[in-house]
């Protein structure tokens, strides 16, 4: 970048005065005549002027509840791209009275981390998630002025174009999309004027730079994990041609017959040119709806690929014109997961009988439409057997649709659920938005962690089970639904029910029949072949070949208590895999504390695991930050509040949470 170029993105304190008189001036009418002002900072004021009123004091209120859920969820990829960039900021932004300020494509304000003693501030002019930042709200400010000109910038003091807030310094650069270019989203360093550095921008840039590396990473993993699921049936295609798109639509992958297919169909409907171009495939509900197609492509030819409710791409499948009318073409409602074989319990590894028993059950549960129960430990594969049974079941060809009870506030979750409808309340979603419920309807709707549902919230689940029809928020008319519940709970419902925390005739109602799945440590035969084939997993997405097991490792592994179950197995084996560098696994690559550690003072309970000592010791950490108070440590340990209970008696630590509660 030029050097004069350079300098434009560069505020510069020592004329603050100058800007001062010449922004009164621009106001004012007057011919500013004055070089204080960059050229970037009188074209915002210019874009500004007579749209914004320069008296303003701060953003606009910000976004709530559902409205500001719905903003966090549509920049899922983003906030989750930005997720450690942004944690980092409480510590190297620690006592420098700066925050750094994670925004959409929009400036909308996503997340706010840094100096908290900062935070006064910031309210006073809503510098916080959910508030609007762009240029045509709030003026010429870093955060909306970046985004304006799809550069970094950055803007003090009286550059603002609004009064209230020119006591601020800010730093912003814009994040782009990897595939597109397209902006994403804004980083911005902001703090009170007397914080200014020029280093704030350069830091804005590189945090900048990482998320758009990180977002990067993802939709390469995700792109390799698209074309190692699709790559046998490309290759199984015979006569039709196949087209592989990434999420975003575009063409990543052909087969040999994929221009010769496209040619026959283009000119059979007189199409003059048979090429693909500027195909989006945004998702709606669990579909895509292509935008942009050519009229000789069928929609029907274009299906979704998910996997483990993560949307991959989606397969344009182009039929031999030859052989098209001698087919019986069957149309696919549901999207293309992990499934293709007759039996969709034959993909759950495992011979233990404990385990073999739960699959021959479930193979037979599957047939019926009956409400099934899964219970079990966290991490035994609850979502994985509902997966198998909606898939092995008659509603097999509609939708699953899966929903996590605990993840959710009361409010969230009846939204999440129920859907509303357009003005039911203040950012209700305009049109108003379907629940899951009315979501799974032909299909399966499987509620994870039920046992965390709200009281309040049980009885209107049980009417829709009983009446089969759903009422939106703010709707007085009925919705018909048809589907299939699955359930799953690590909690004892029954006990709970006959205690008052659930209720019983909705538990009757969700356990028609029950499925109880084994843990690890009742099927340790099965850790060989498990390890082997999570392993295998592993090494597909790092595109490696697996390596092999010591025999001396499943000795360790027989020892251990498996709290976390298959998913603790399944980090346990990643984190050796990549200490390995490649290699066999021995014994070496365990995790460092393993071993059991010597035994400390009294504070310290006897006979737990290693991991069991470090969960032990992050829980007591979290209620002495706390003072004892559940829901907040529940919150930053990020489970539900009945799981952190039943923790806290297996790790012995009541009296220690009696000790620190004030």
């Amino acid at each position: 970048m030029p050097v004069t170029a350079l300098r434009q993105r560069f505020s510069q304190p020592e004329n603050e005065r100058q800007v001062q008189s010449t922004w009164e001036k621009f106001l004012s009418g007057q011919d500013c005549g004055s070089d204080a002002v960059r050229r970037l900072i009188d074209d915002s004021w210019r874009r500004c002027h007579g749209a914004v009123d320069p008296g303003r004091g701060s953003a606009p209120p910000p976004a709530q509840g559902d409205a500001l859920y719905d903003l966090l969820t549509d920049s899922e990829d983003l906030v989750r791209a930005s997720s450690k960039v942004i944690a980092s900021a409480r510590d190297f932004l620690f006592e420098t009275g700066t925050v750094m300020v994670l925004t959409d494509a929009s400036g909308m304000v996503l997340s706010v981390e840094g100096d908290s003693n900062l935070r006064d501030g910031r309210e006073a002019i809503n510098l916080m998630p959910g508030a609007n930042w762009s240029e045509d709200t709030c003026g010429t400010n870093a955060i909306g002025t970046a985004i304006e000109i799809g550069q970094p910038i950055q803007i003090h003091s009286y550059e603002h174009y609004c009064s209230g807030i020119q006591n601020w310094s800010c730093s912003a650069s814009v994040i782009r999309d990897p595939v597109s270019g397209g902006i994403v989203g804004a980083l911005d360093i902001s703090g009170l004027s007397g914080s200014y550095s020029r280093h704030s921008l350069s830091l804005a840039i590189t945090a900048a730079g990482r998320i758009e590396n990180r977002l990067a990473q993802r939709e390469m993993d995700l792109r390799y994990r698209l074309l190692d699921h699709c790559l046998d049936r490309m290759q199984q295609a015979d006569r039709d041609g196949i087209i592989l798109f990434d999420r975003s639509g575009v063409p990543i992958k052909t087969n040999e017959r994929a221009a010769a297919v496209m040619t026959e169909w283009a000119k059979s409907r007189a199409a003059s040119d048979p090429v693909l171009r500027d195909v989006t495939m945004p998702w709606r509900n669990g579909r895509i709806s292509p935008e942009n197609l050519p009229h000789w492509v069928d929609r029907d030819w274009i299906k979704p690929i998910e996997i483990d409710g993560e949307r991959l791409g989606s397969v344009l499948v182009l039929p031999d014109r030859s052989a098209v009318v001698r087919r019986t073409p069957k149309r696919e409602t549901a999207p293309i997961g992990e499934t293709g074989t007759a039996n969709a319990f034959a993909r759950l590894s495992g011979s233990a009988p404990a385990y073999r028993d739960a699959l021959q059950r479930a193979s037979l549960l599957a047939k019926s439409p009956a409400p099934v129960l899964l219970l079990g430990e966290t991490g035994v594969g609850k979502d994985a057997f509902a997966q198998a049974l909606h898939e092995s079941g008659p509603q097999a060809r509609g939708p699953f649709v899966a929903v996590n009870c605990g993840g959710f506030s009361r409010e969230l979750l009846t939204s999440e659920l129920f859907g509303y409808a357009e003005g039911a309340f203040t950012g209700a979603r305009r049109g108003g938005m379907k629940g899951k419920i009315e979501a799974a309807d032909g299909g399966t709707l499987f509620l994870d962690e039920i046992g965390e549902m709200p009281l309040d919230l049980q009885p209107h689940l049980l009417r829709v089970l009983e009446s089969g029809e759903v009422y939106r928020l703010g709707e007085n008319t009925p919705r018909k639904v048809k589907l299939r519940l699955l359930s799953a709970t690590n909690r004892d419902l029954k006990s709970d029910a006959a205690e008052g925390r659930f209720r019983m005739d909705l538990f009757y109602r969700i356990a028609v029949t029950s499925l109880r799945l084994p843990a690890l440590r009742e099927r340790l035969t099965d850790l060989p072949d498990l390890s082997e084939h999570l392993l295998s997993q592993i090494a597909k997405r790092y595109e490696t070949t697996p390596p092999g097991i010591a025999p001396a490792l499943y000795e360790h592994f027989a020892d251990y208590d498996w709290p976390g179950n298959i998913r603790e197995l399944r980090n346990v084996l990643e984190g050796m895999f990549l200490e390995s560098g490649g290699g066999d696994l021995t014994p070496d690559h365990l995790p460092f504390d393993w071993s059991v550690p010597a035994r400390g003072p009294a504070s310290e309970a006897e006979g737990l695991t290693p991991l069991q000592q470090a969960e032990r010791k992050a829980i007591v950490a979290a209620i002495e930050r706390h003072r004892g108070n559940l829901t907040s440590v529940a919150r930053e340990l990020g489970i539900a509040k009945s799981t952190l209970y039943i923790r806290l008696d297996k790790l012995d630590l009541k009296d220690t949470l009696e000790r620190l509660r004030p």
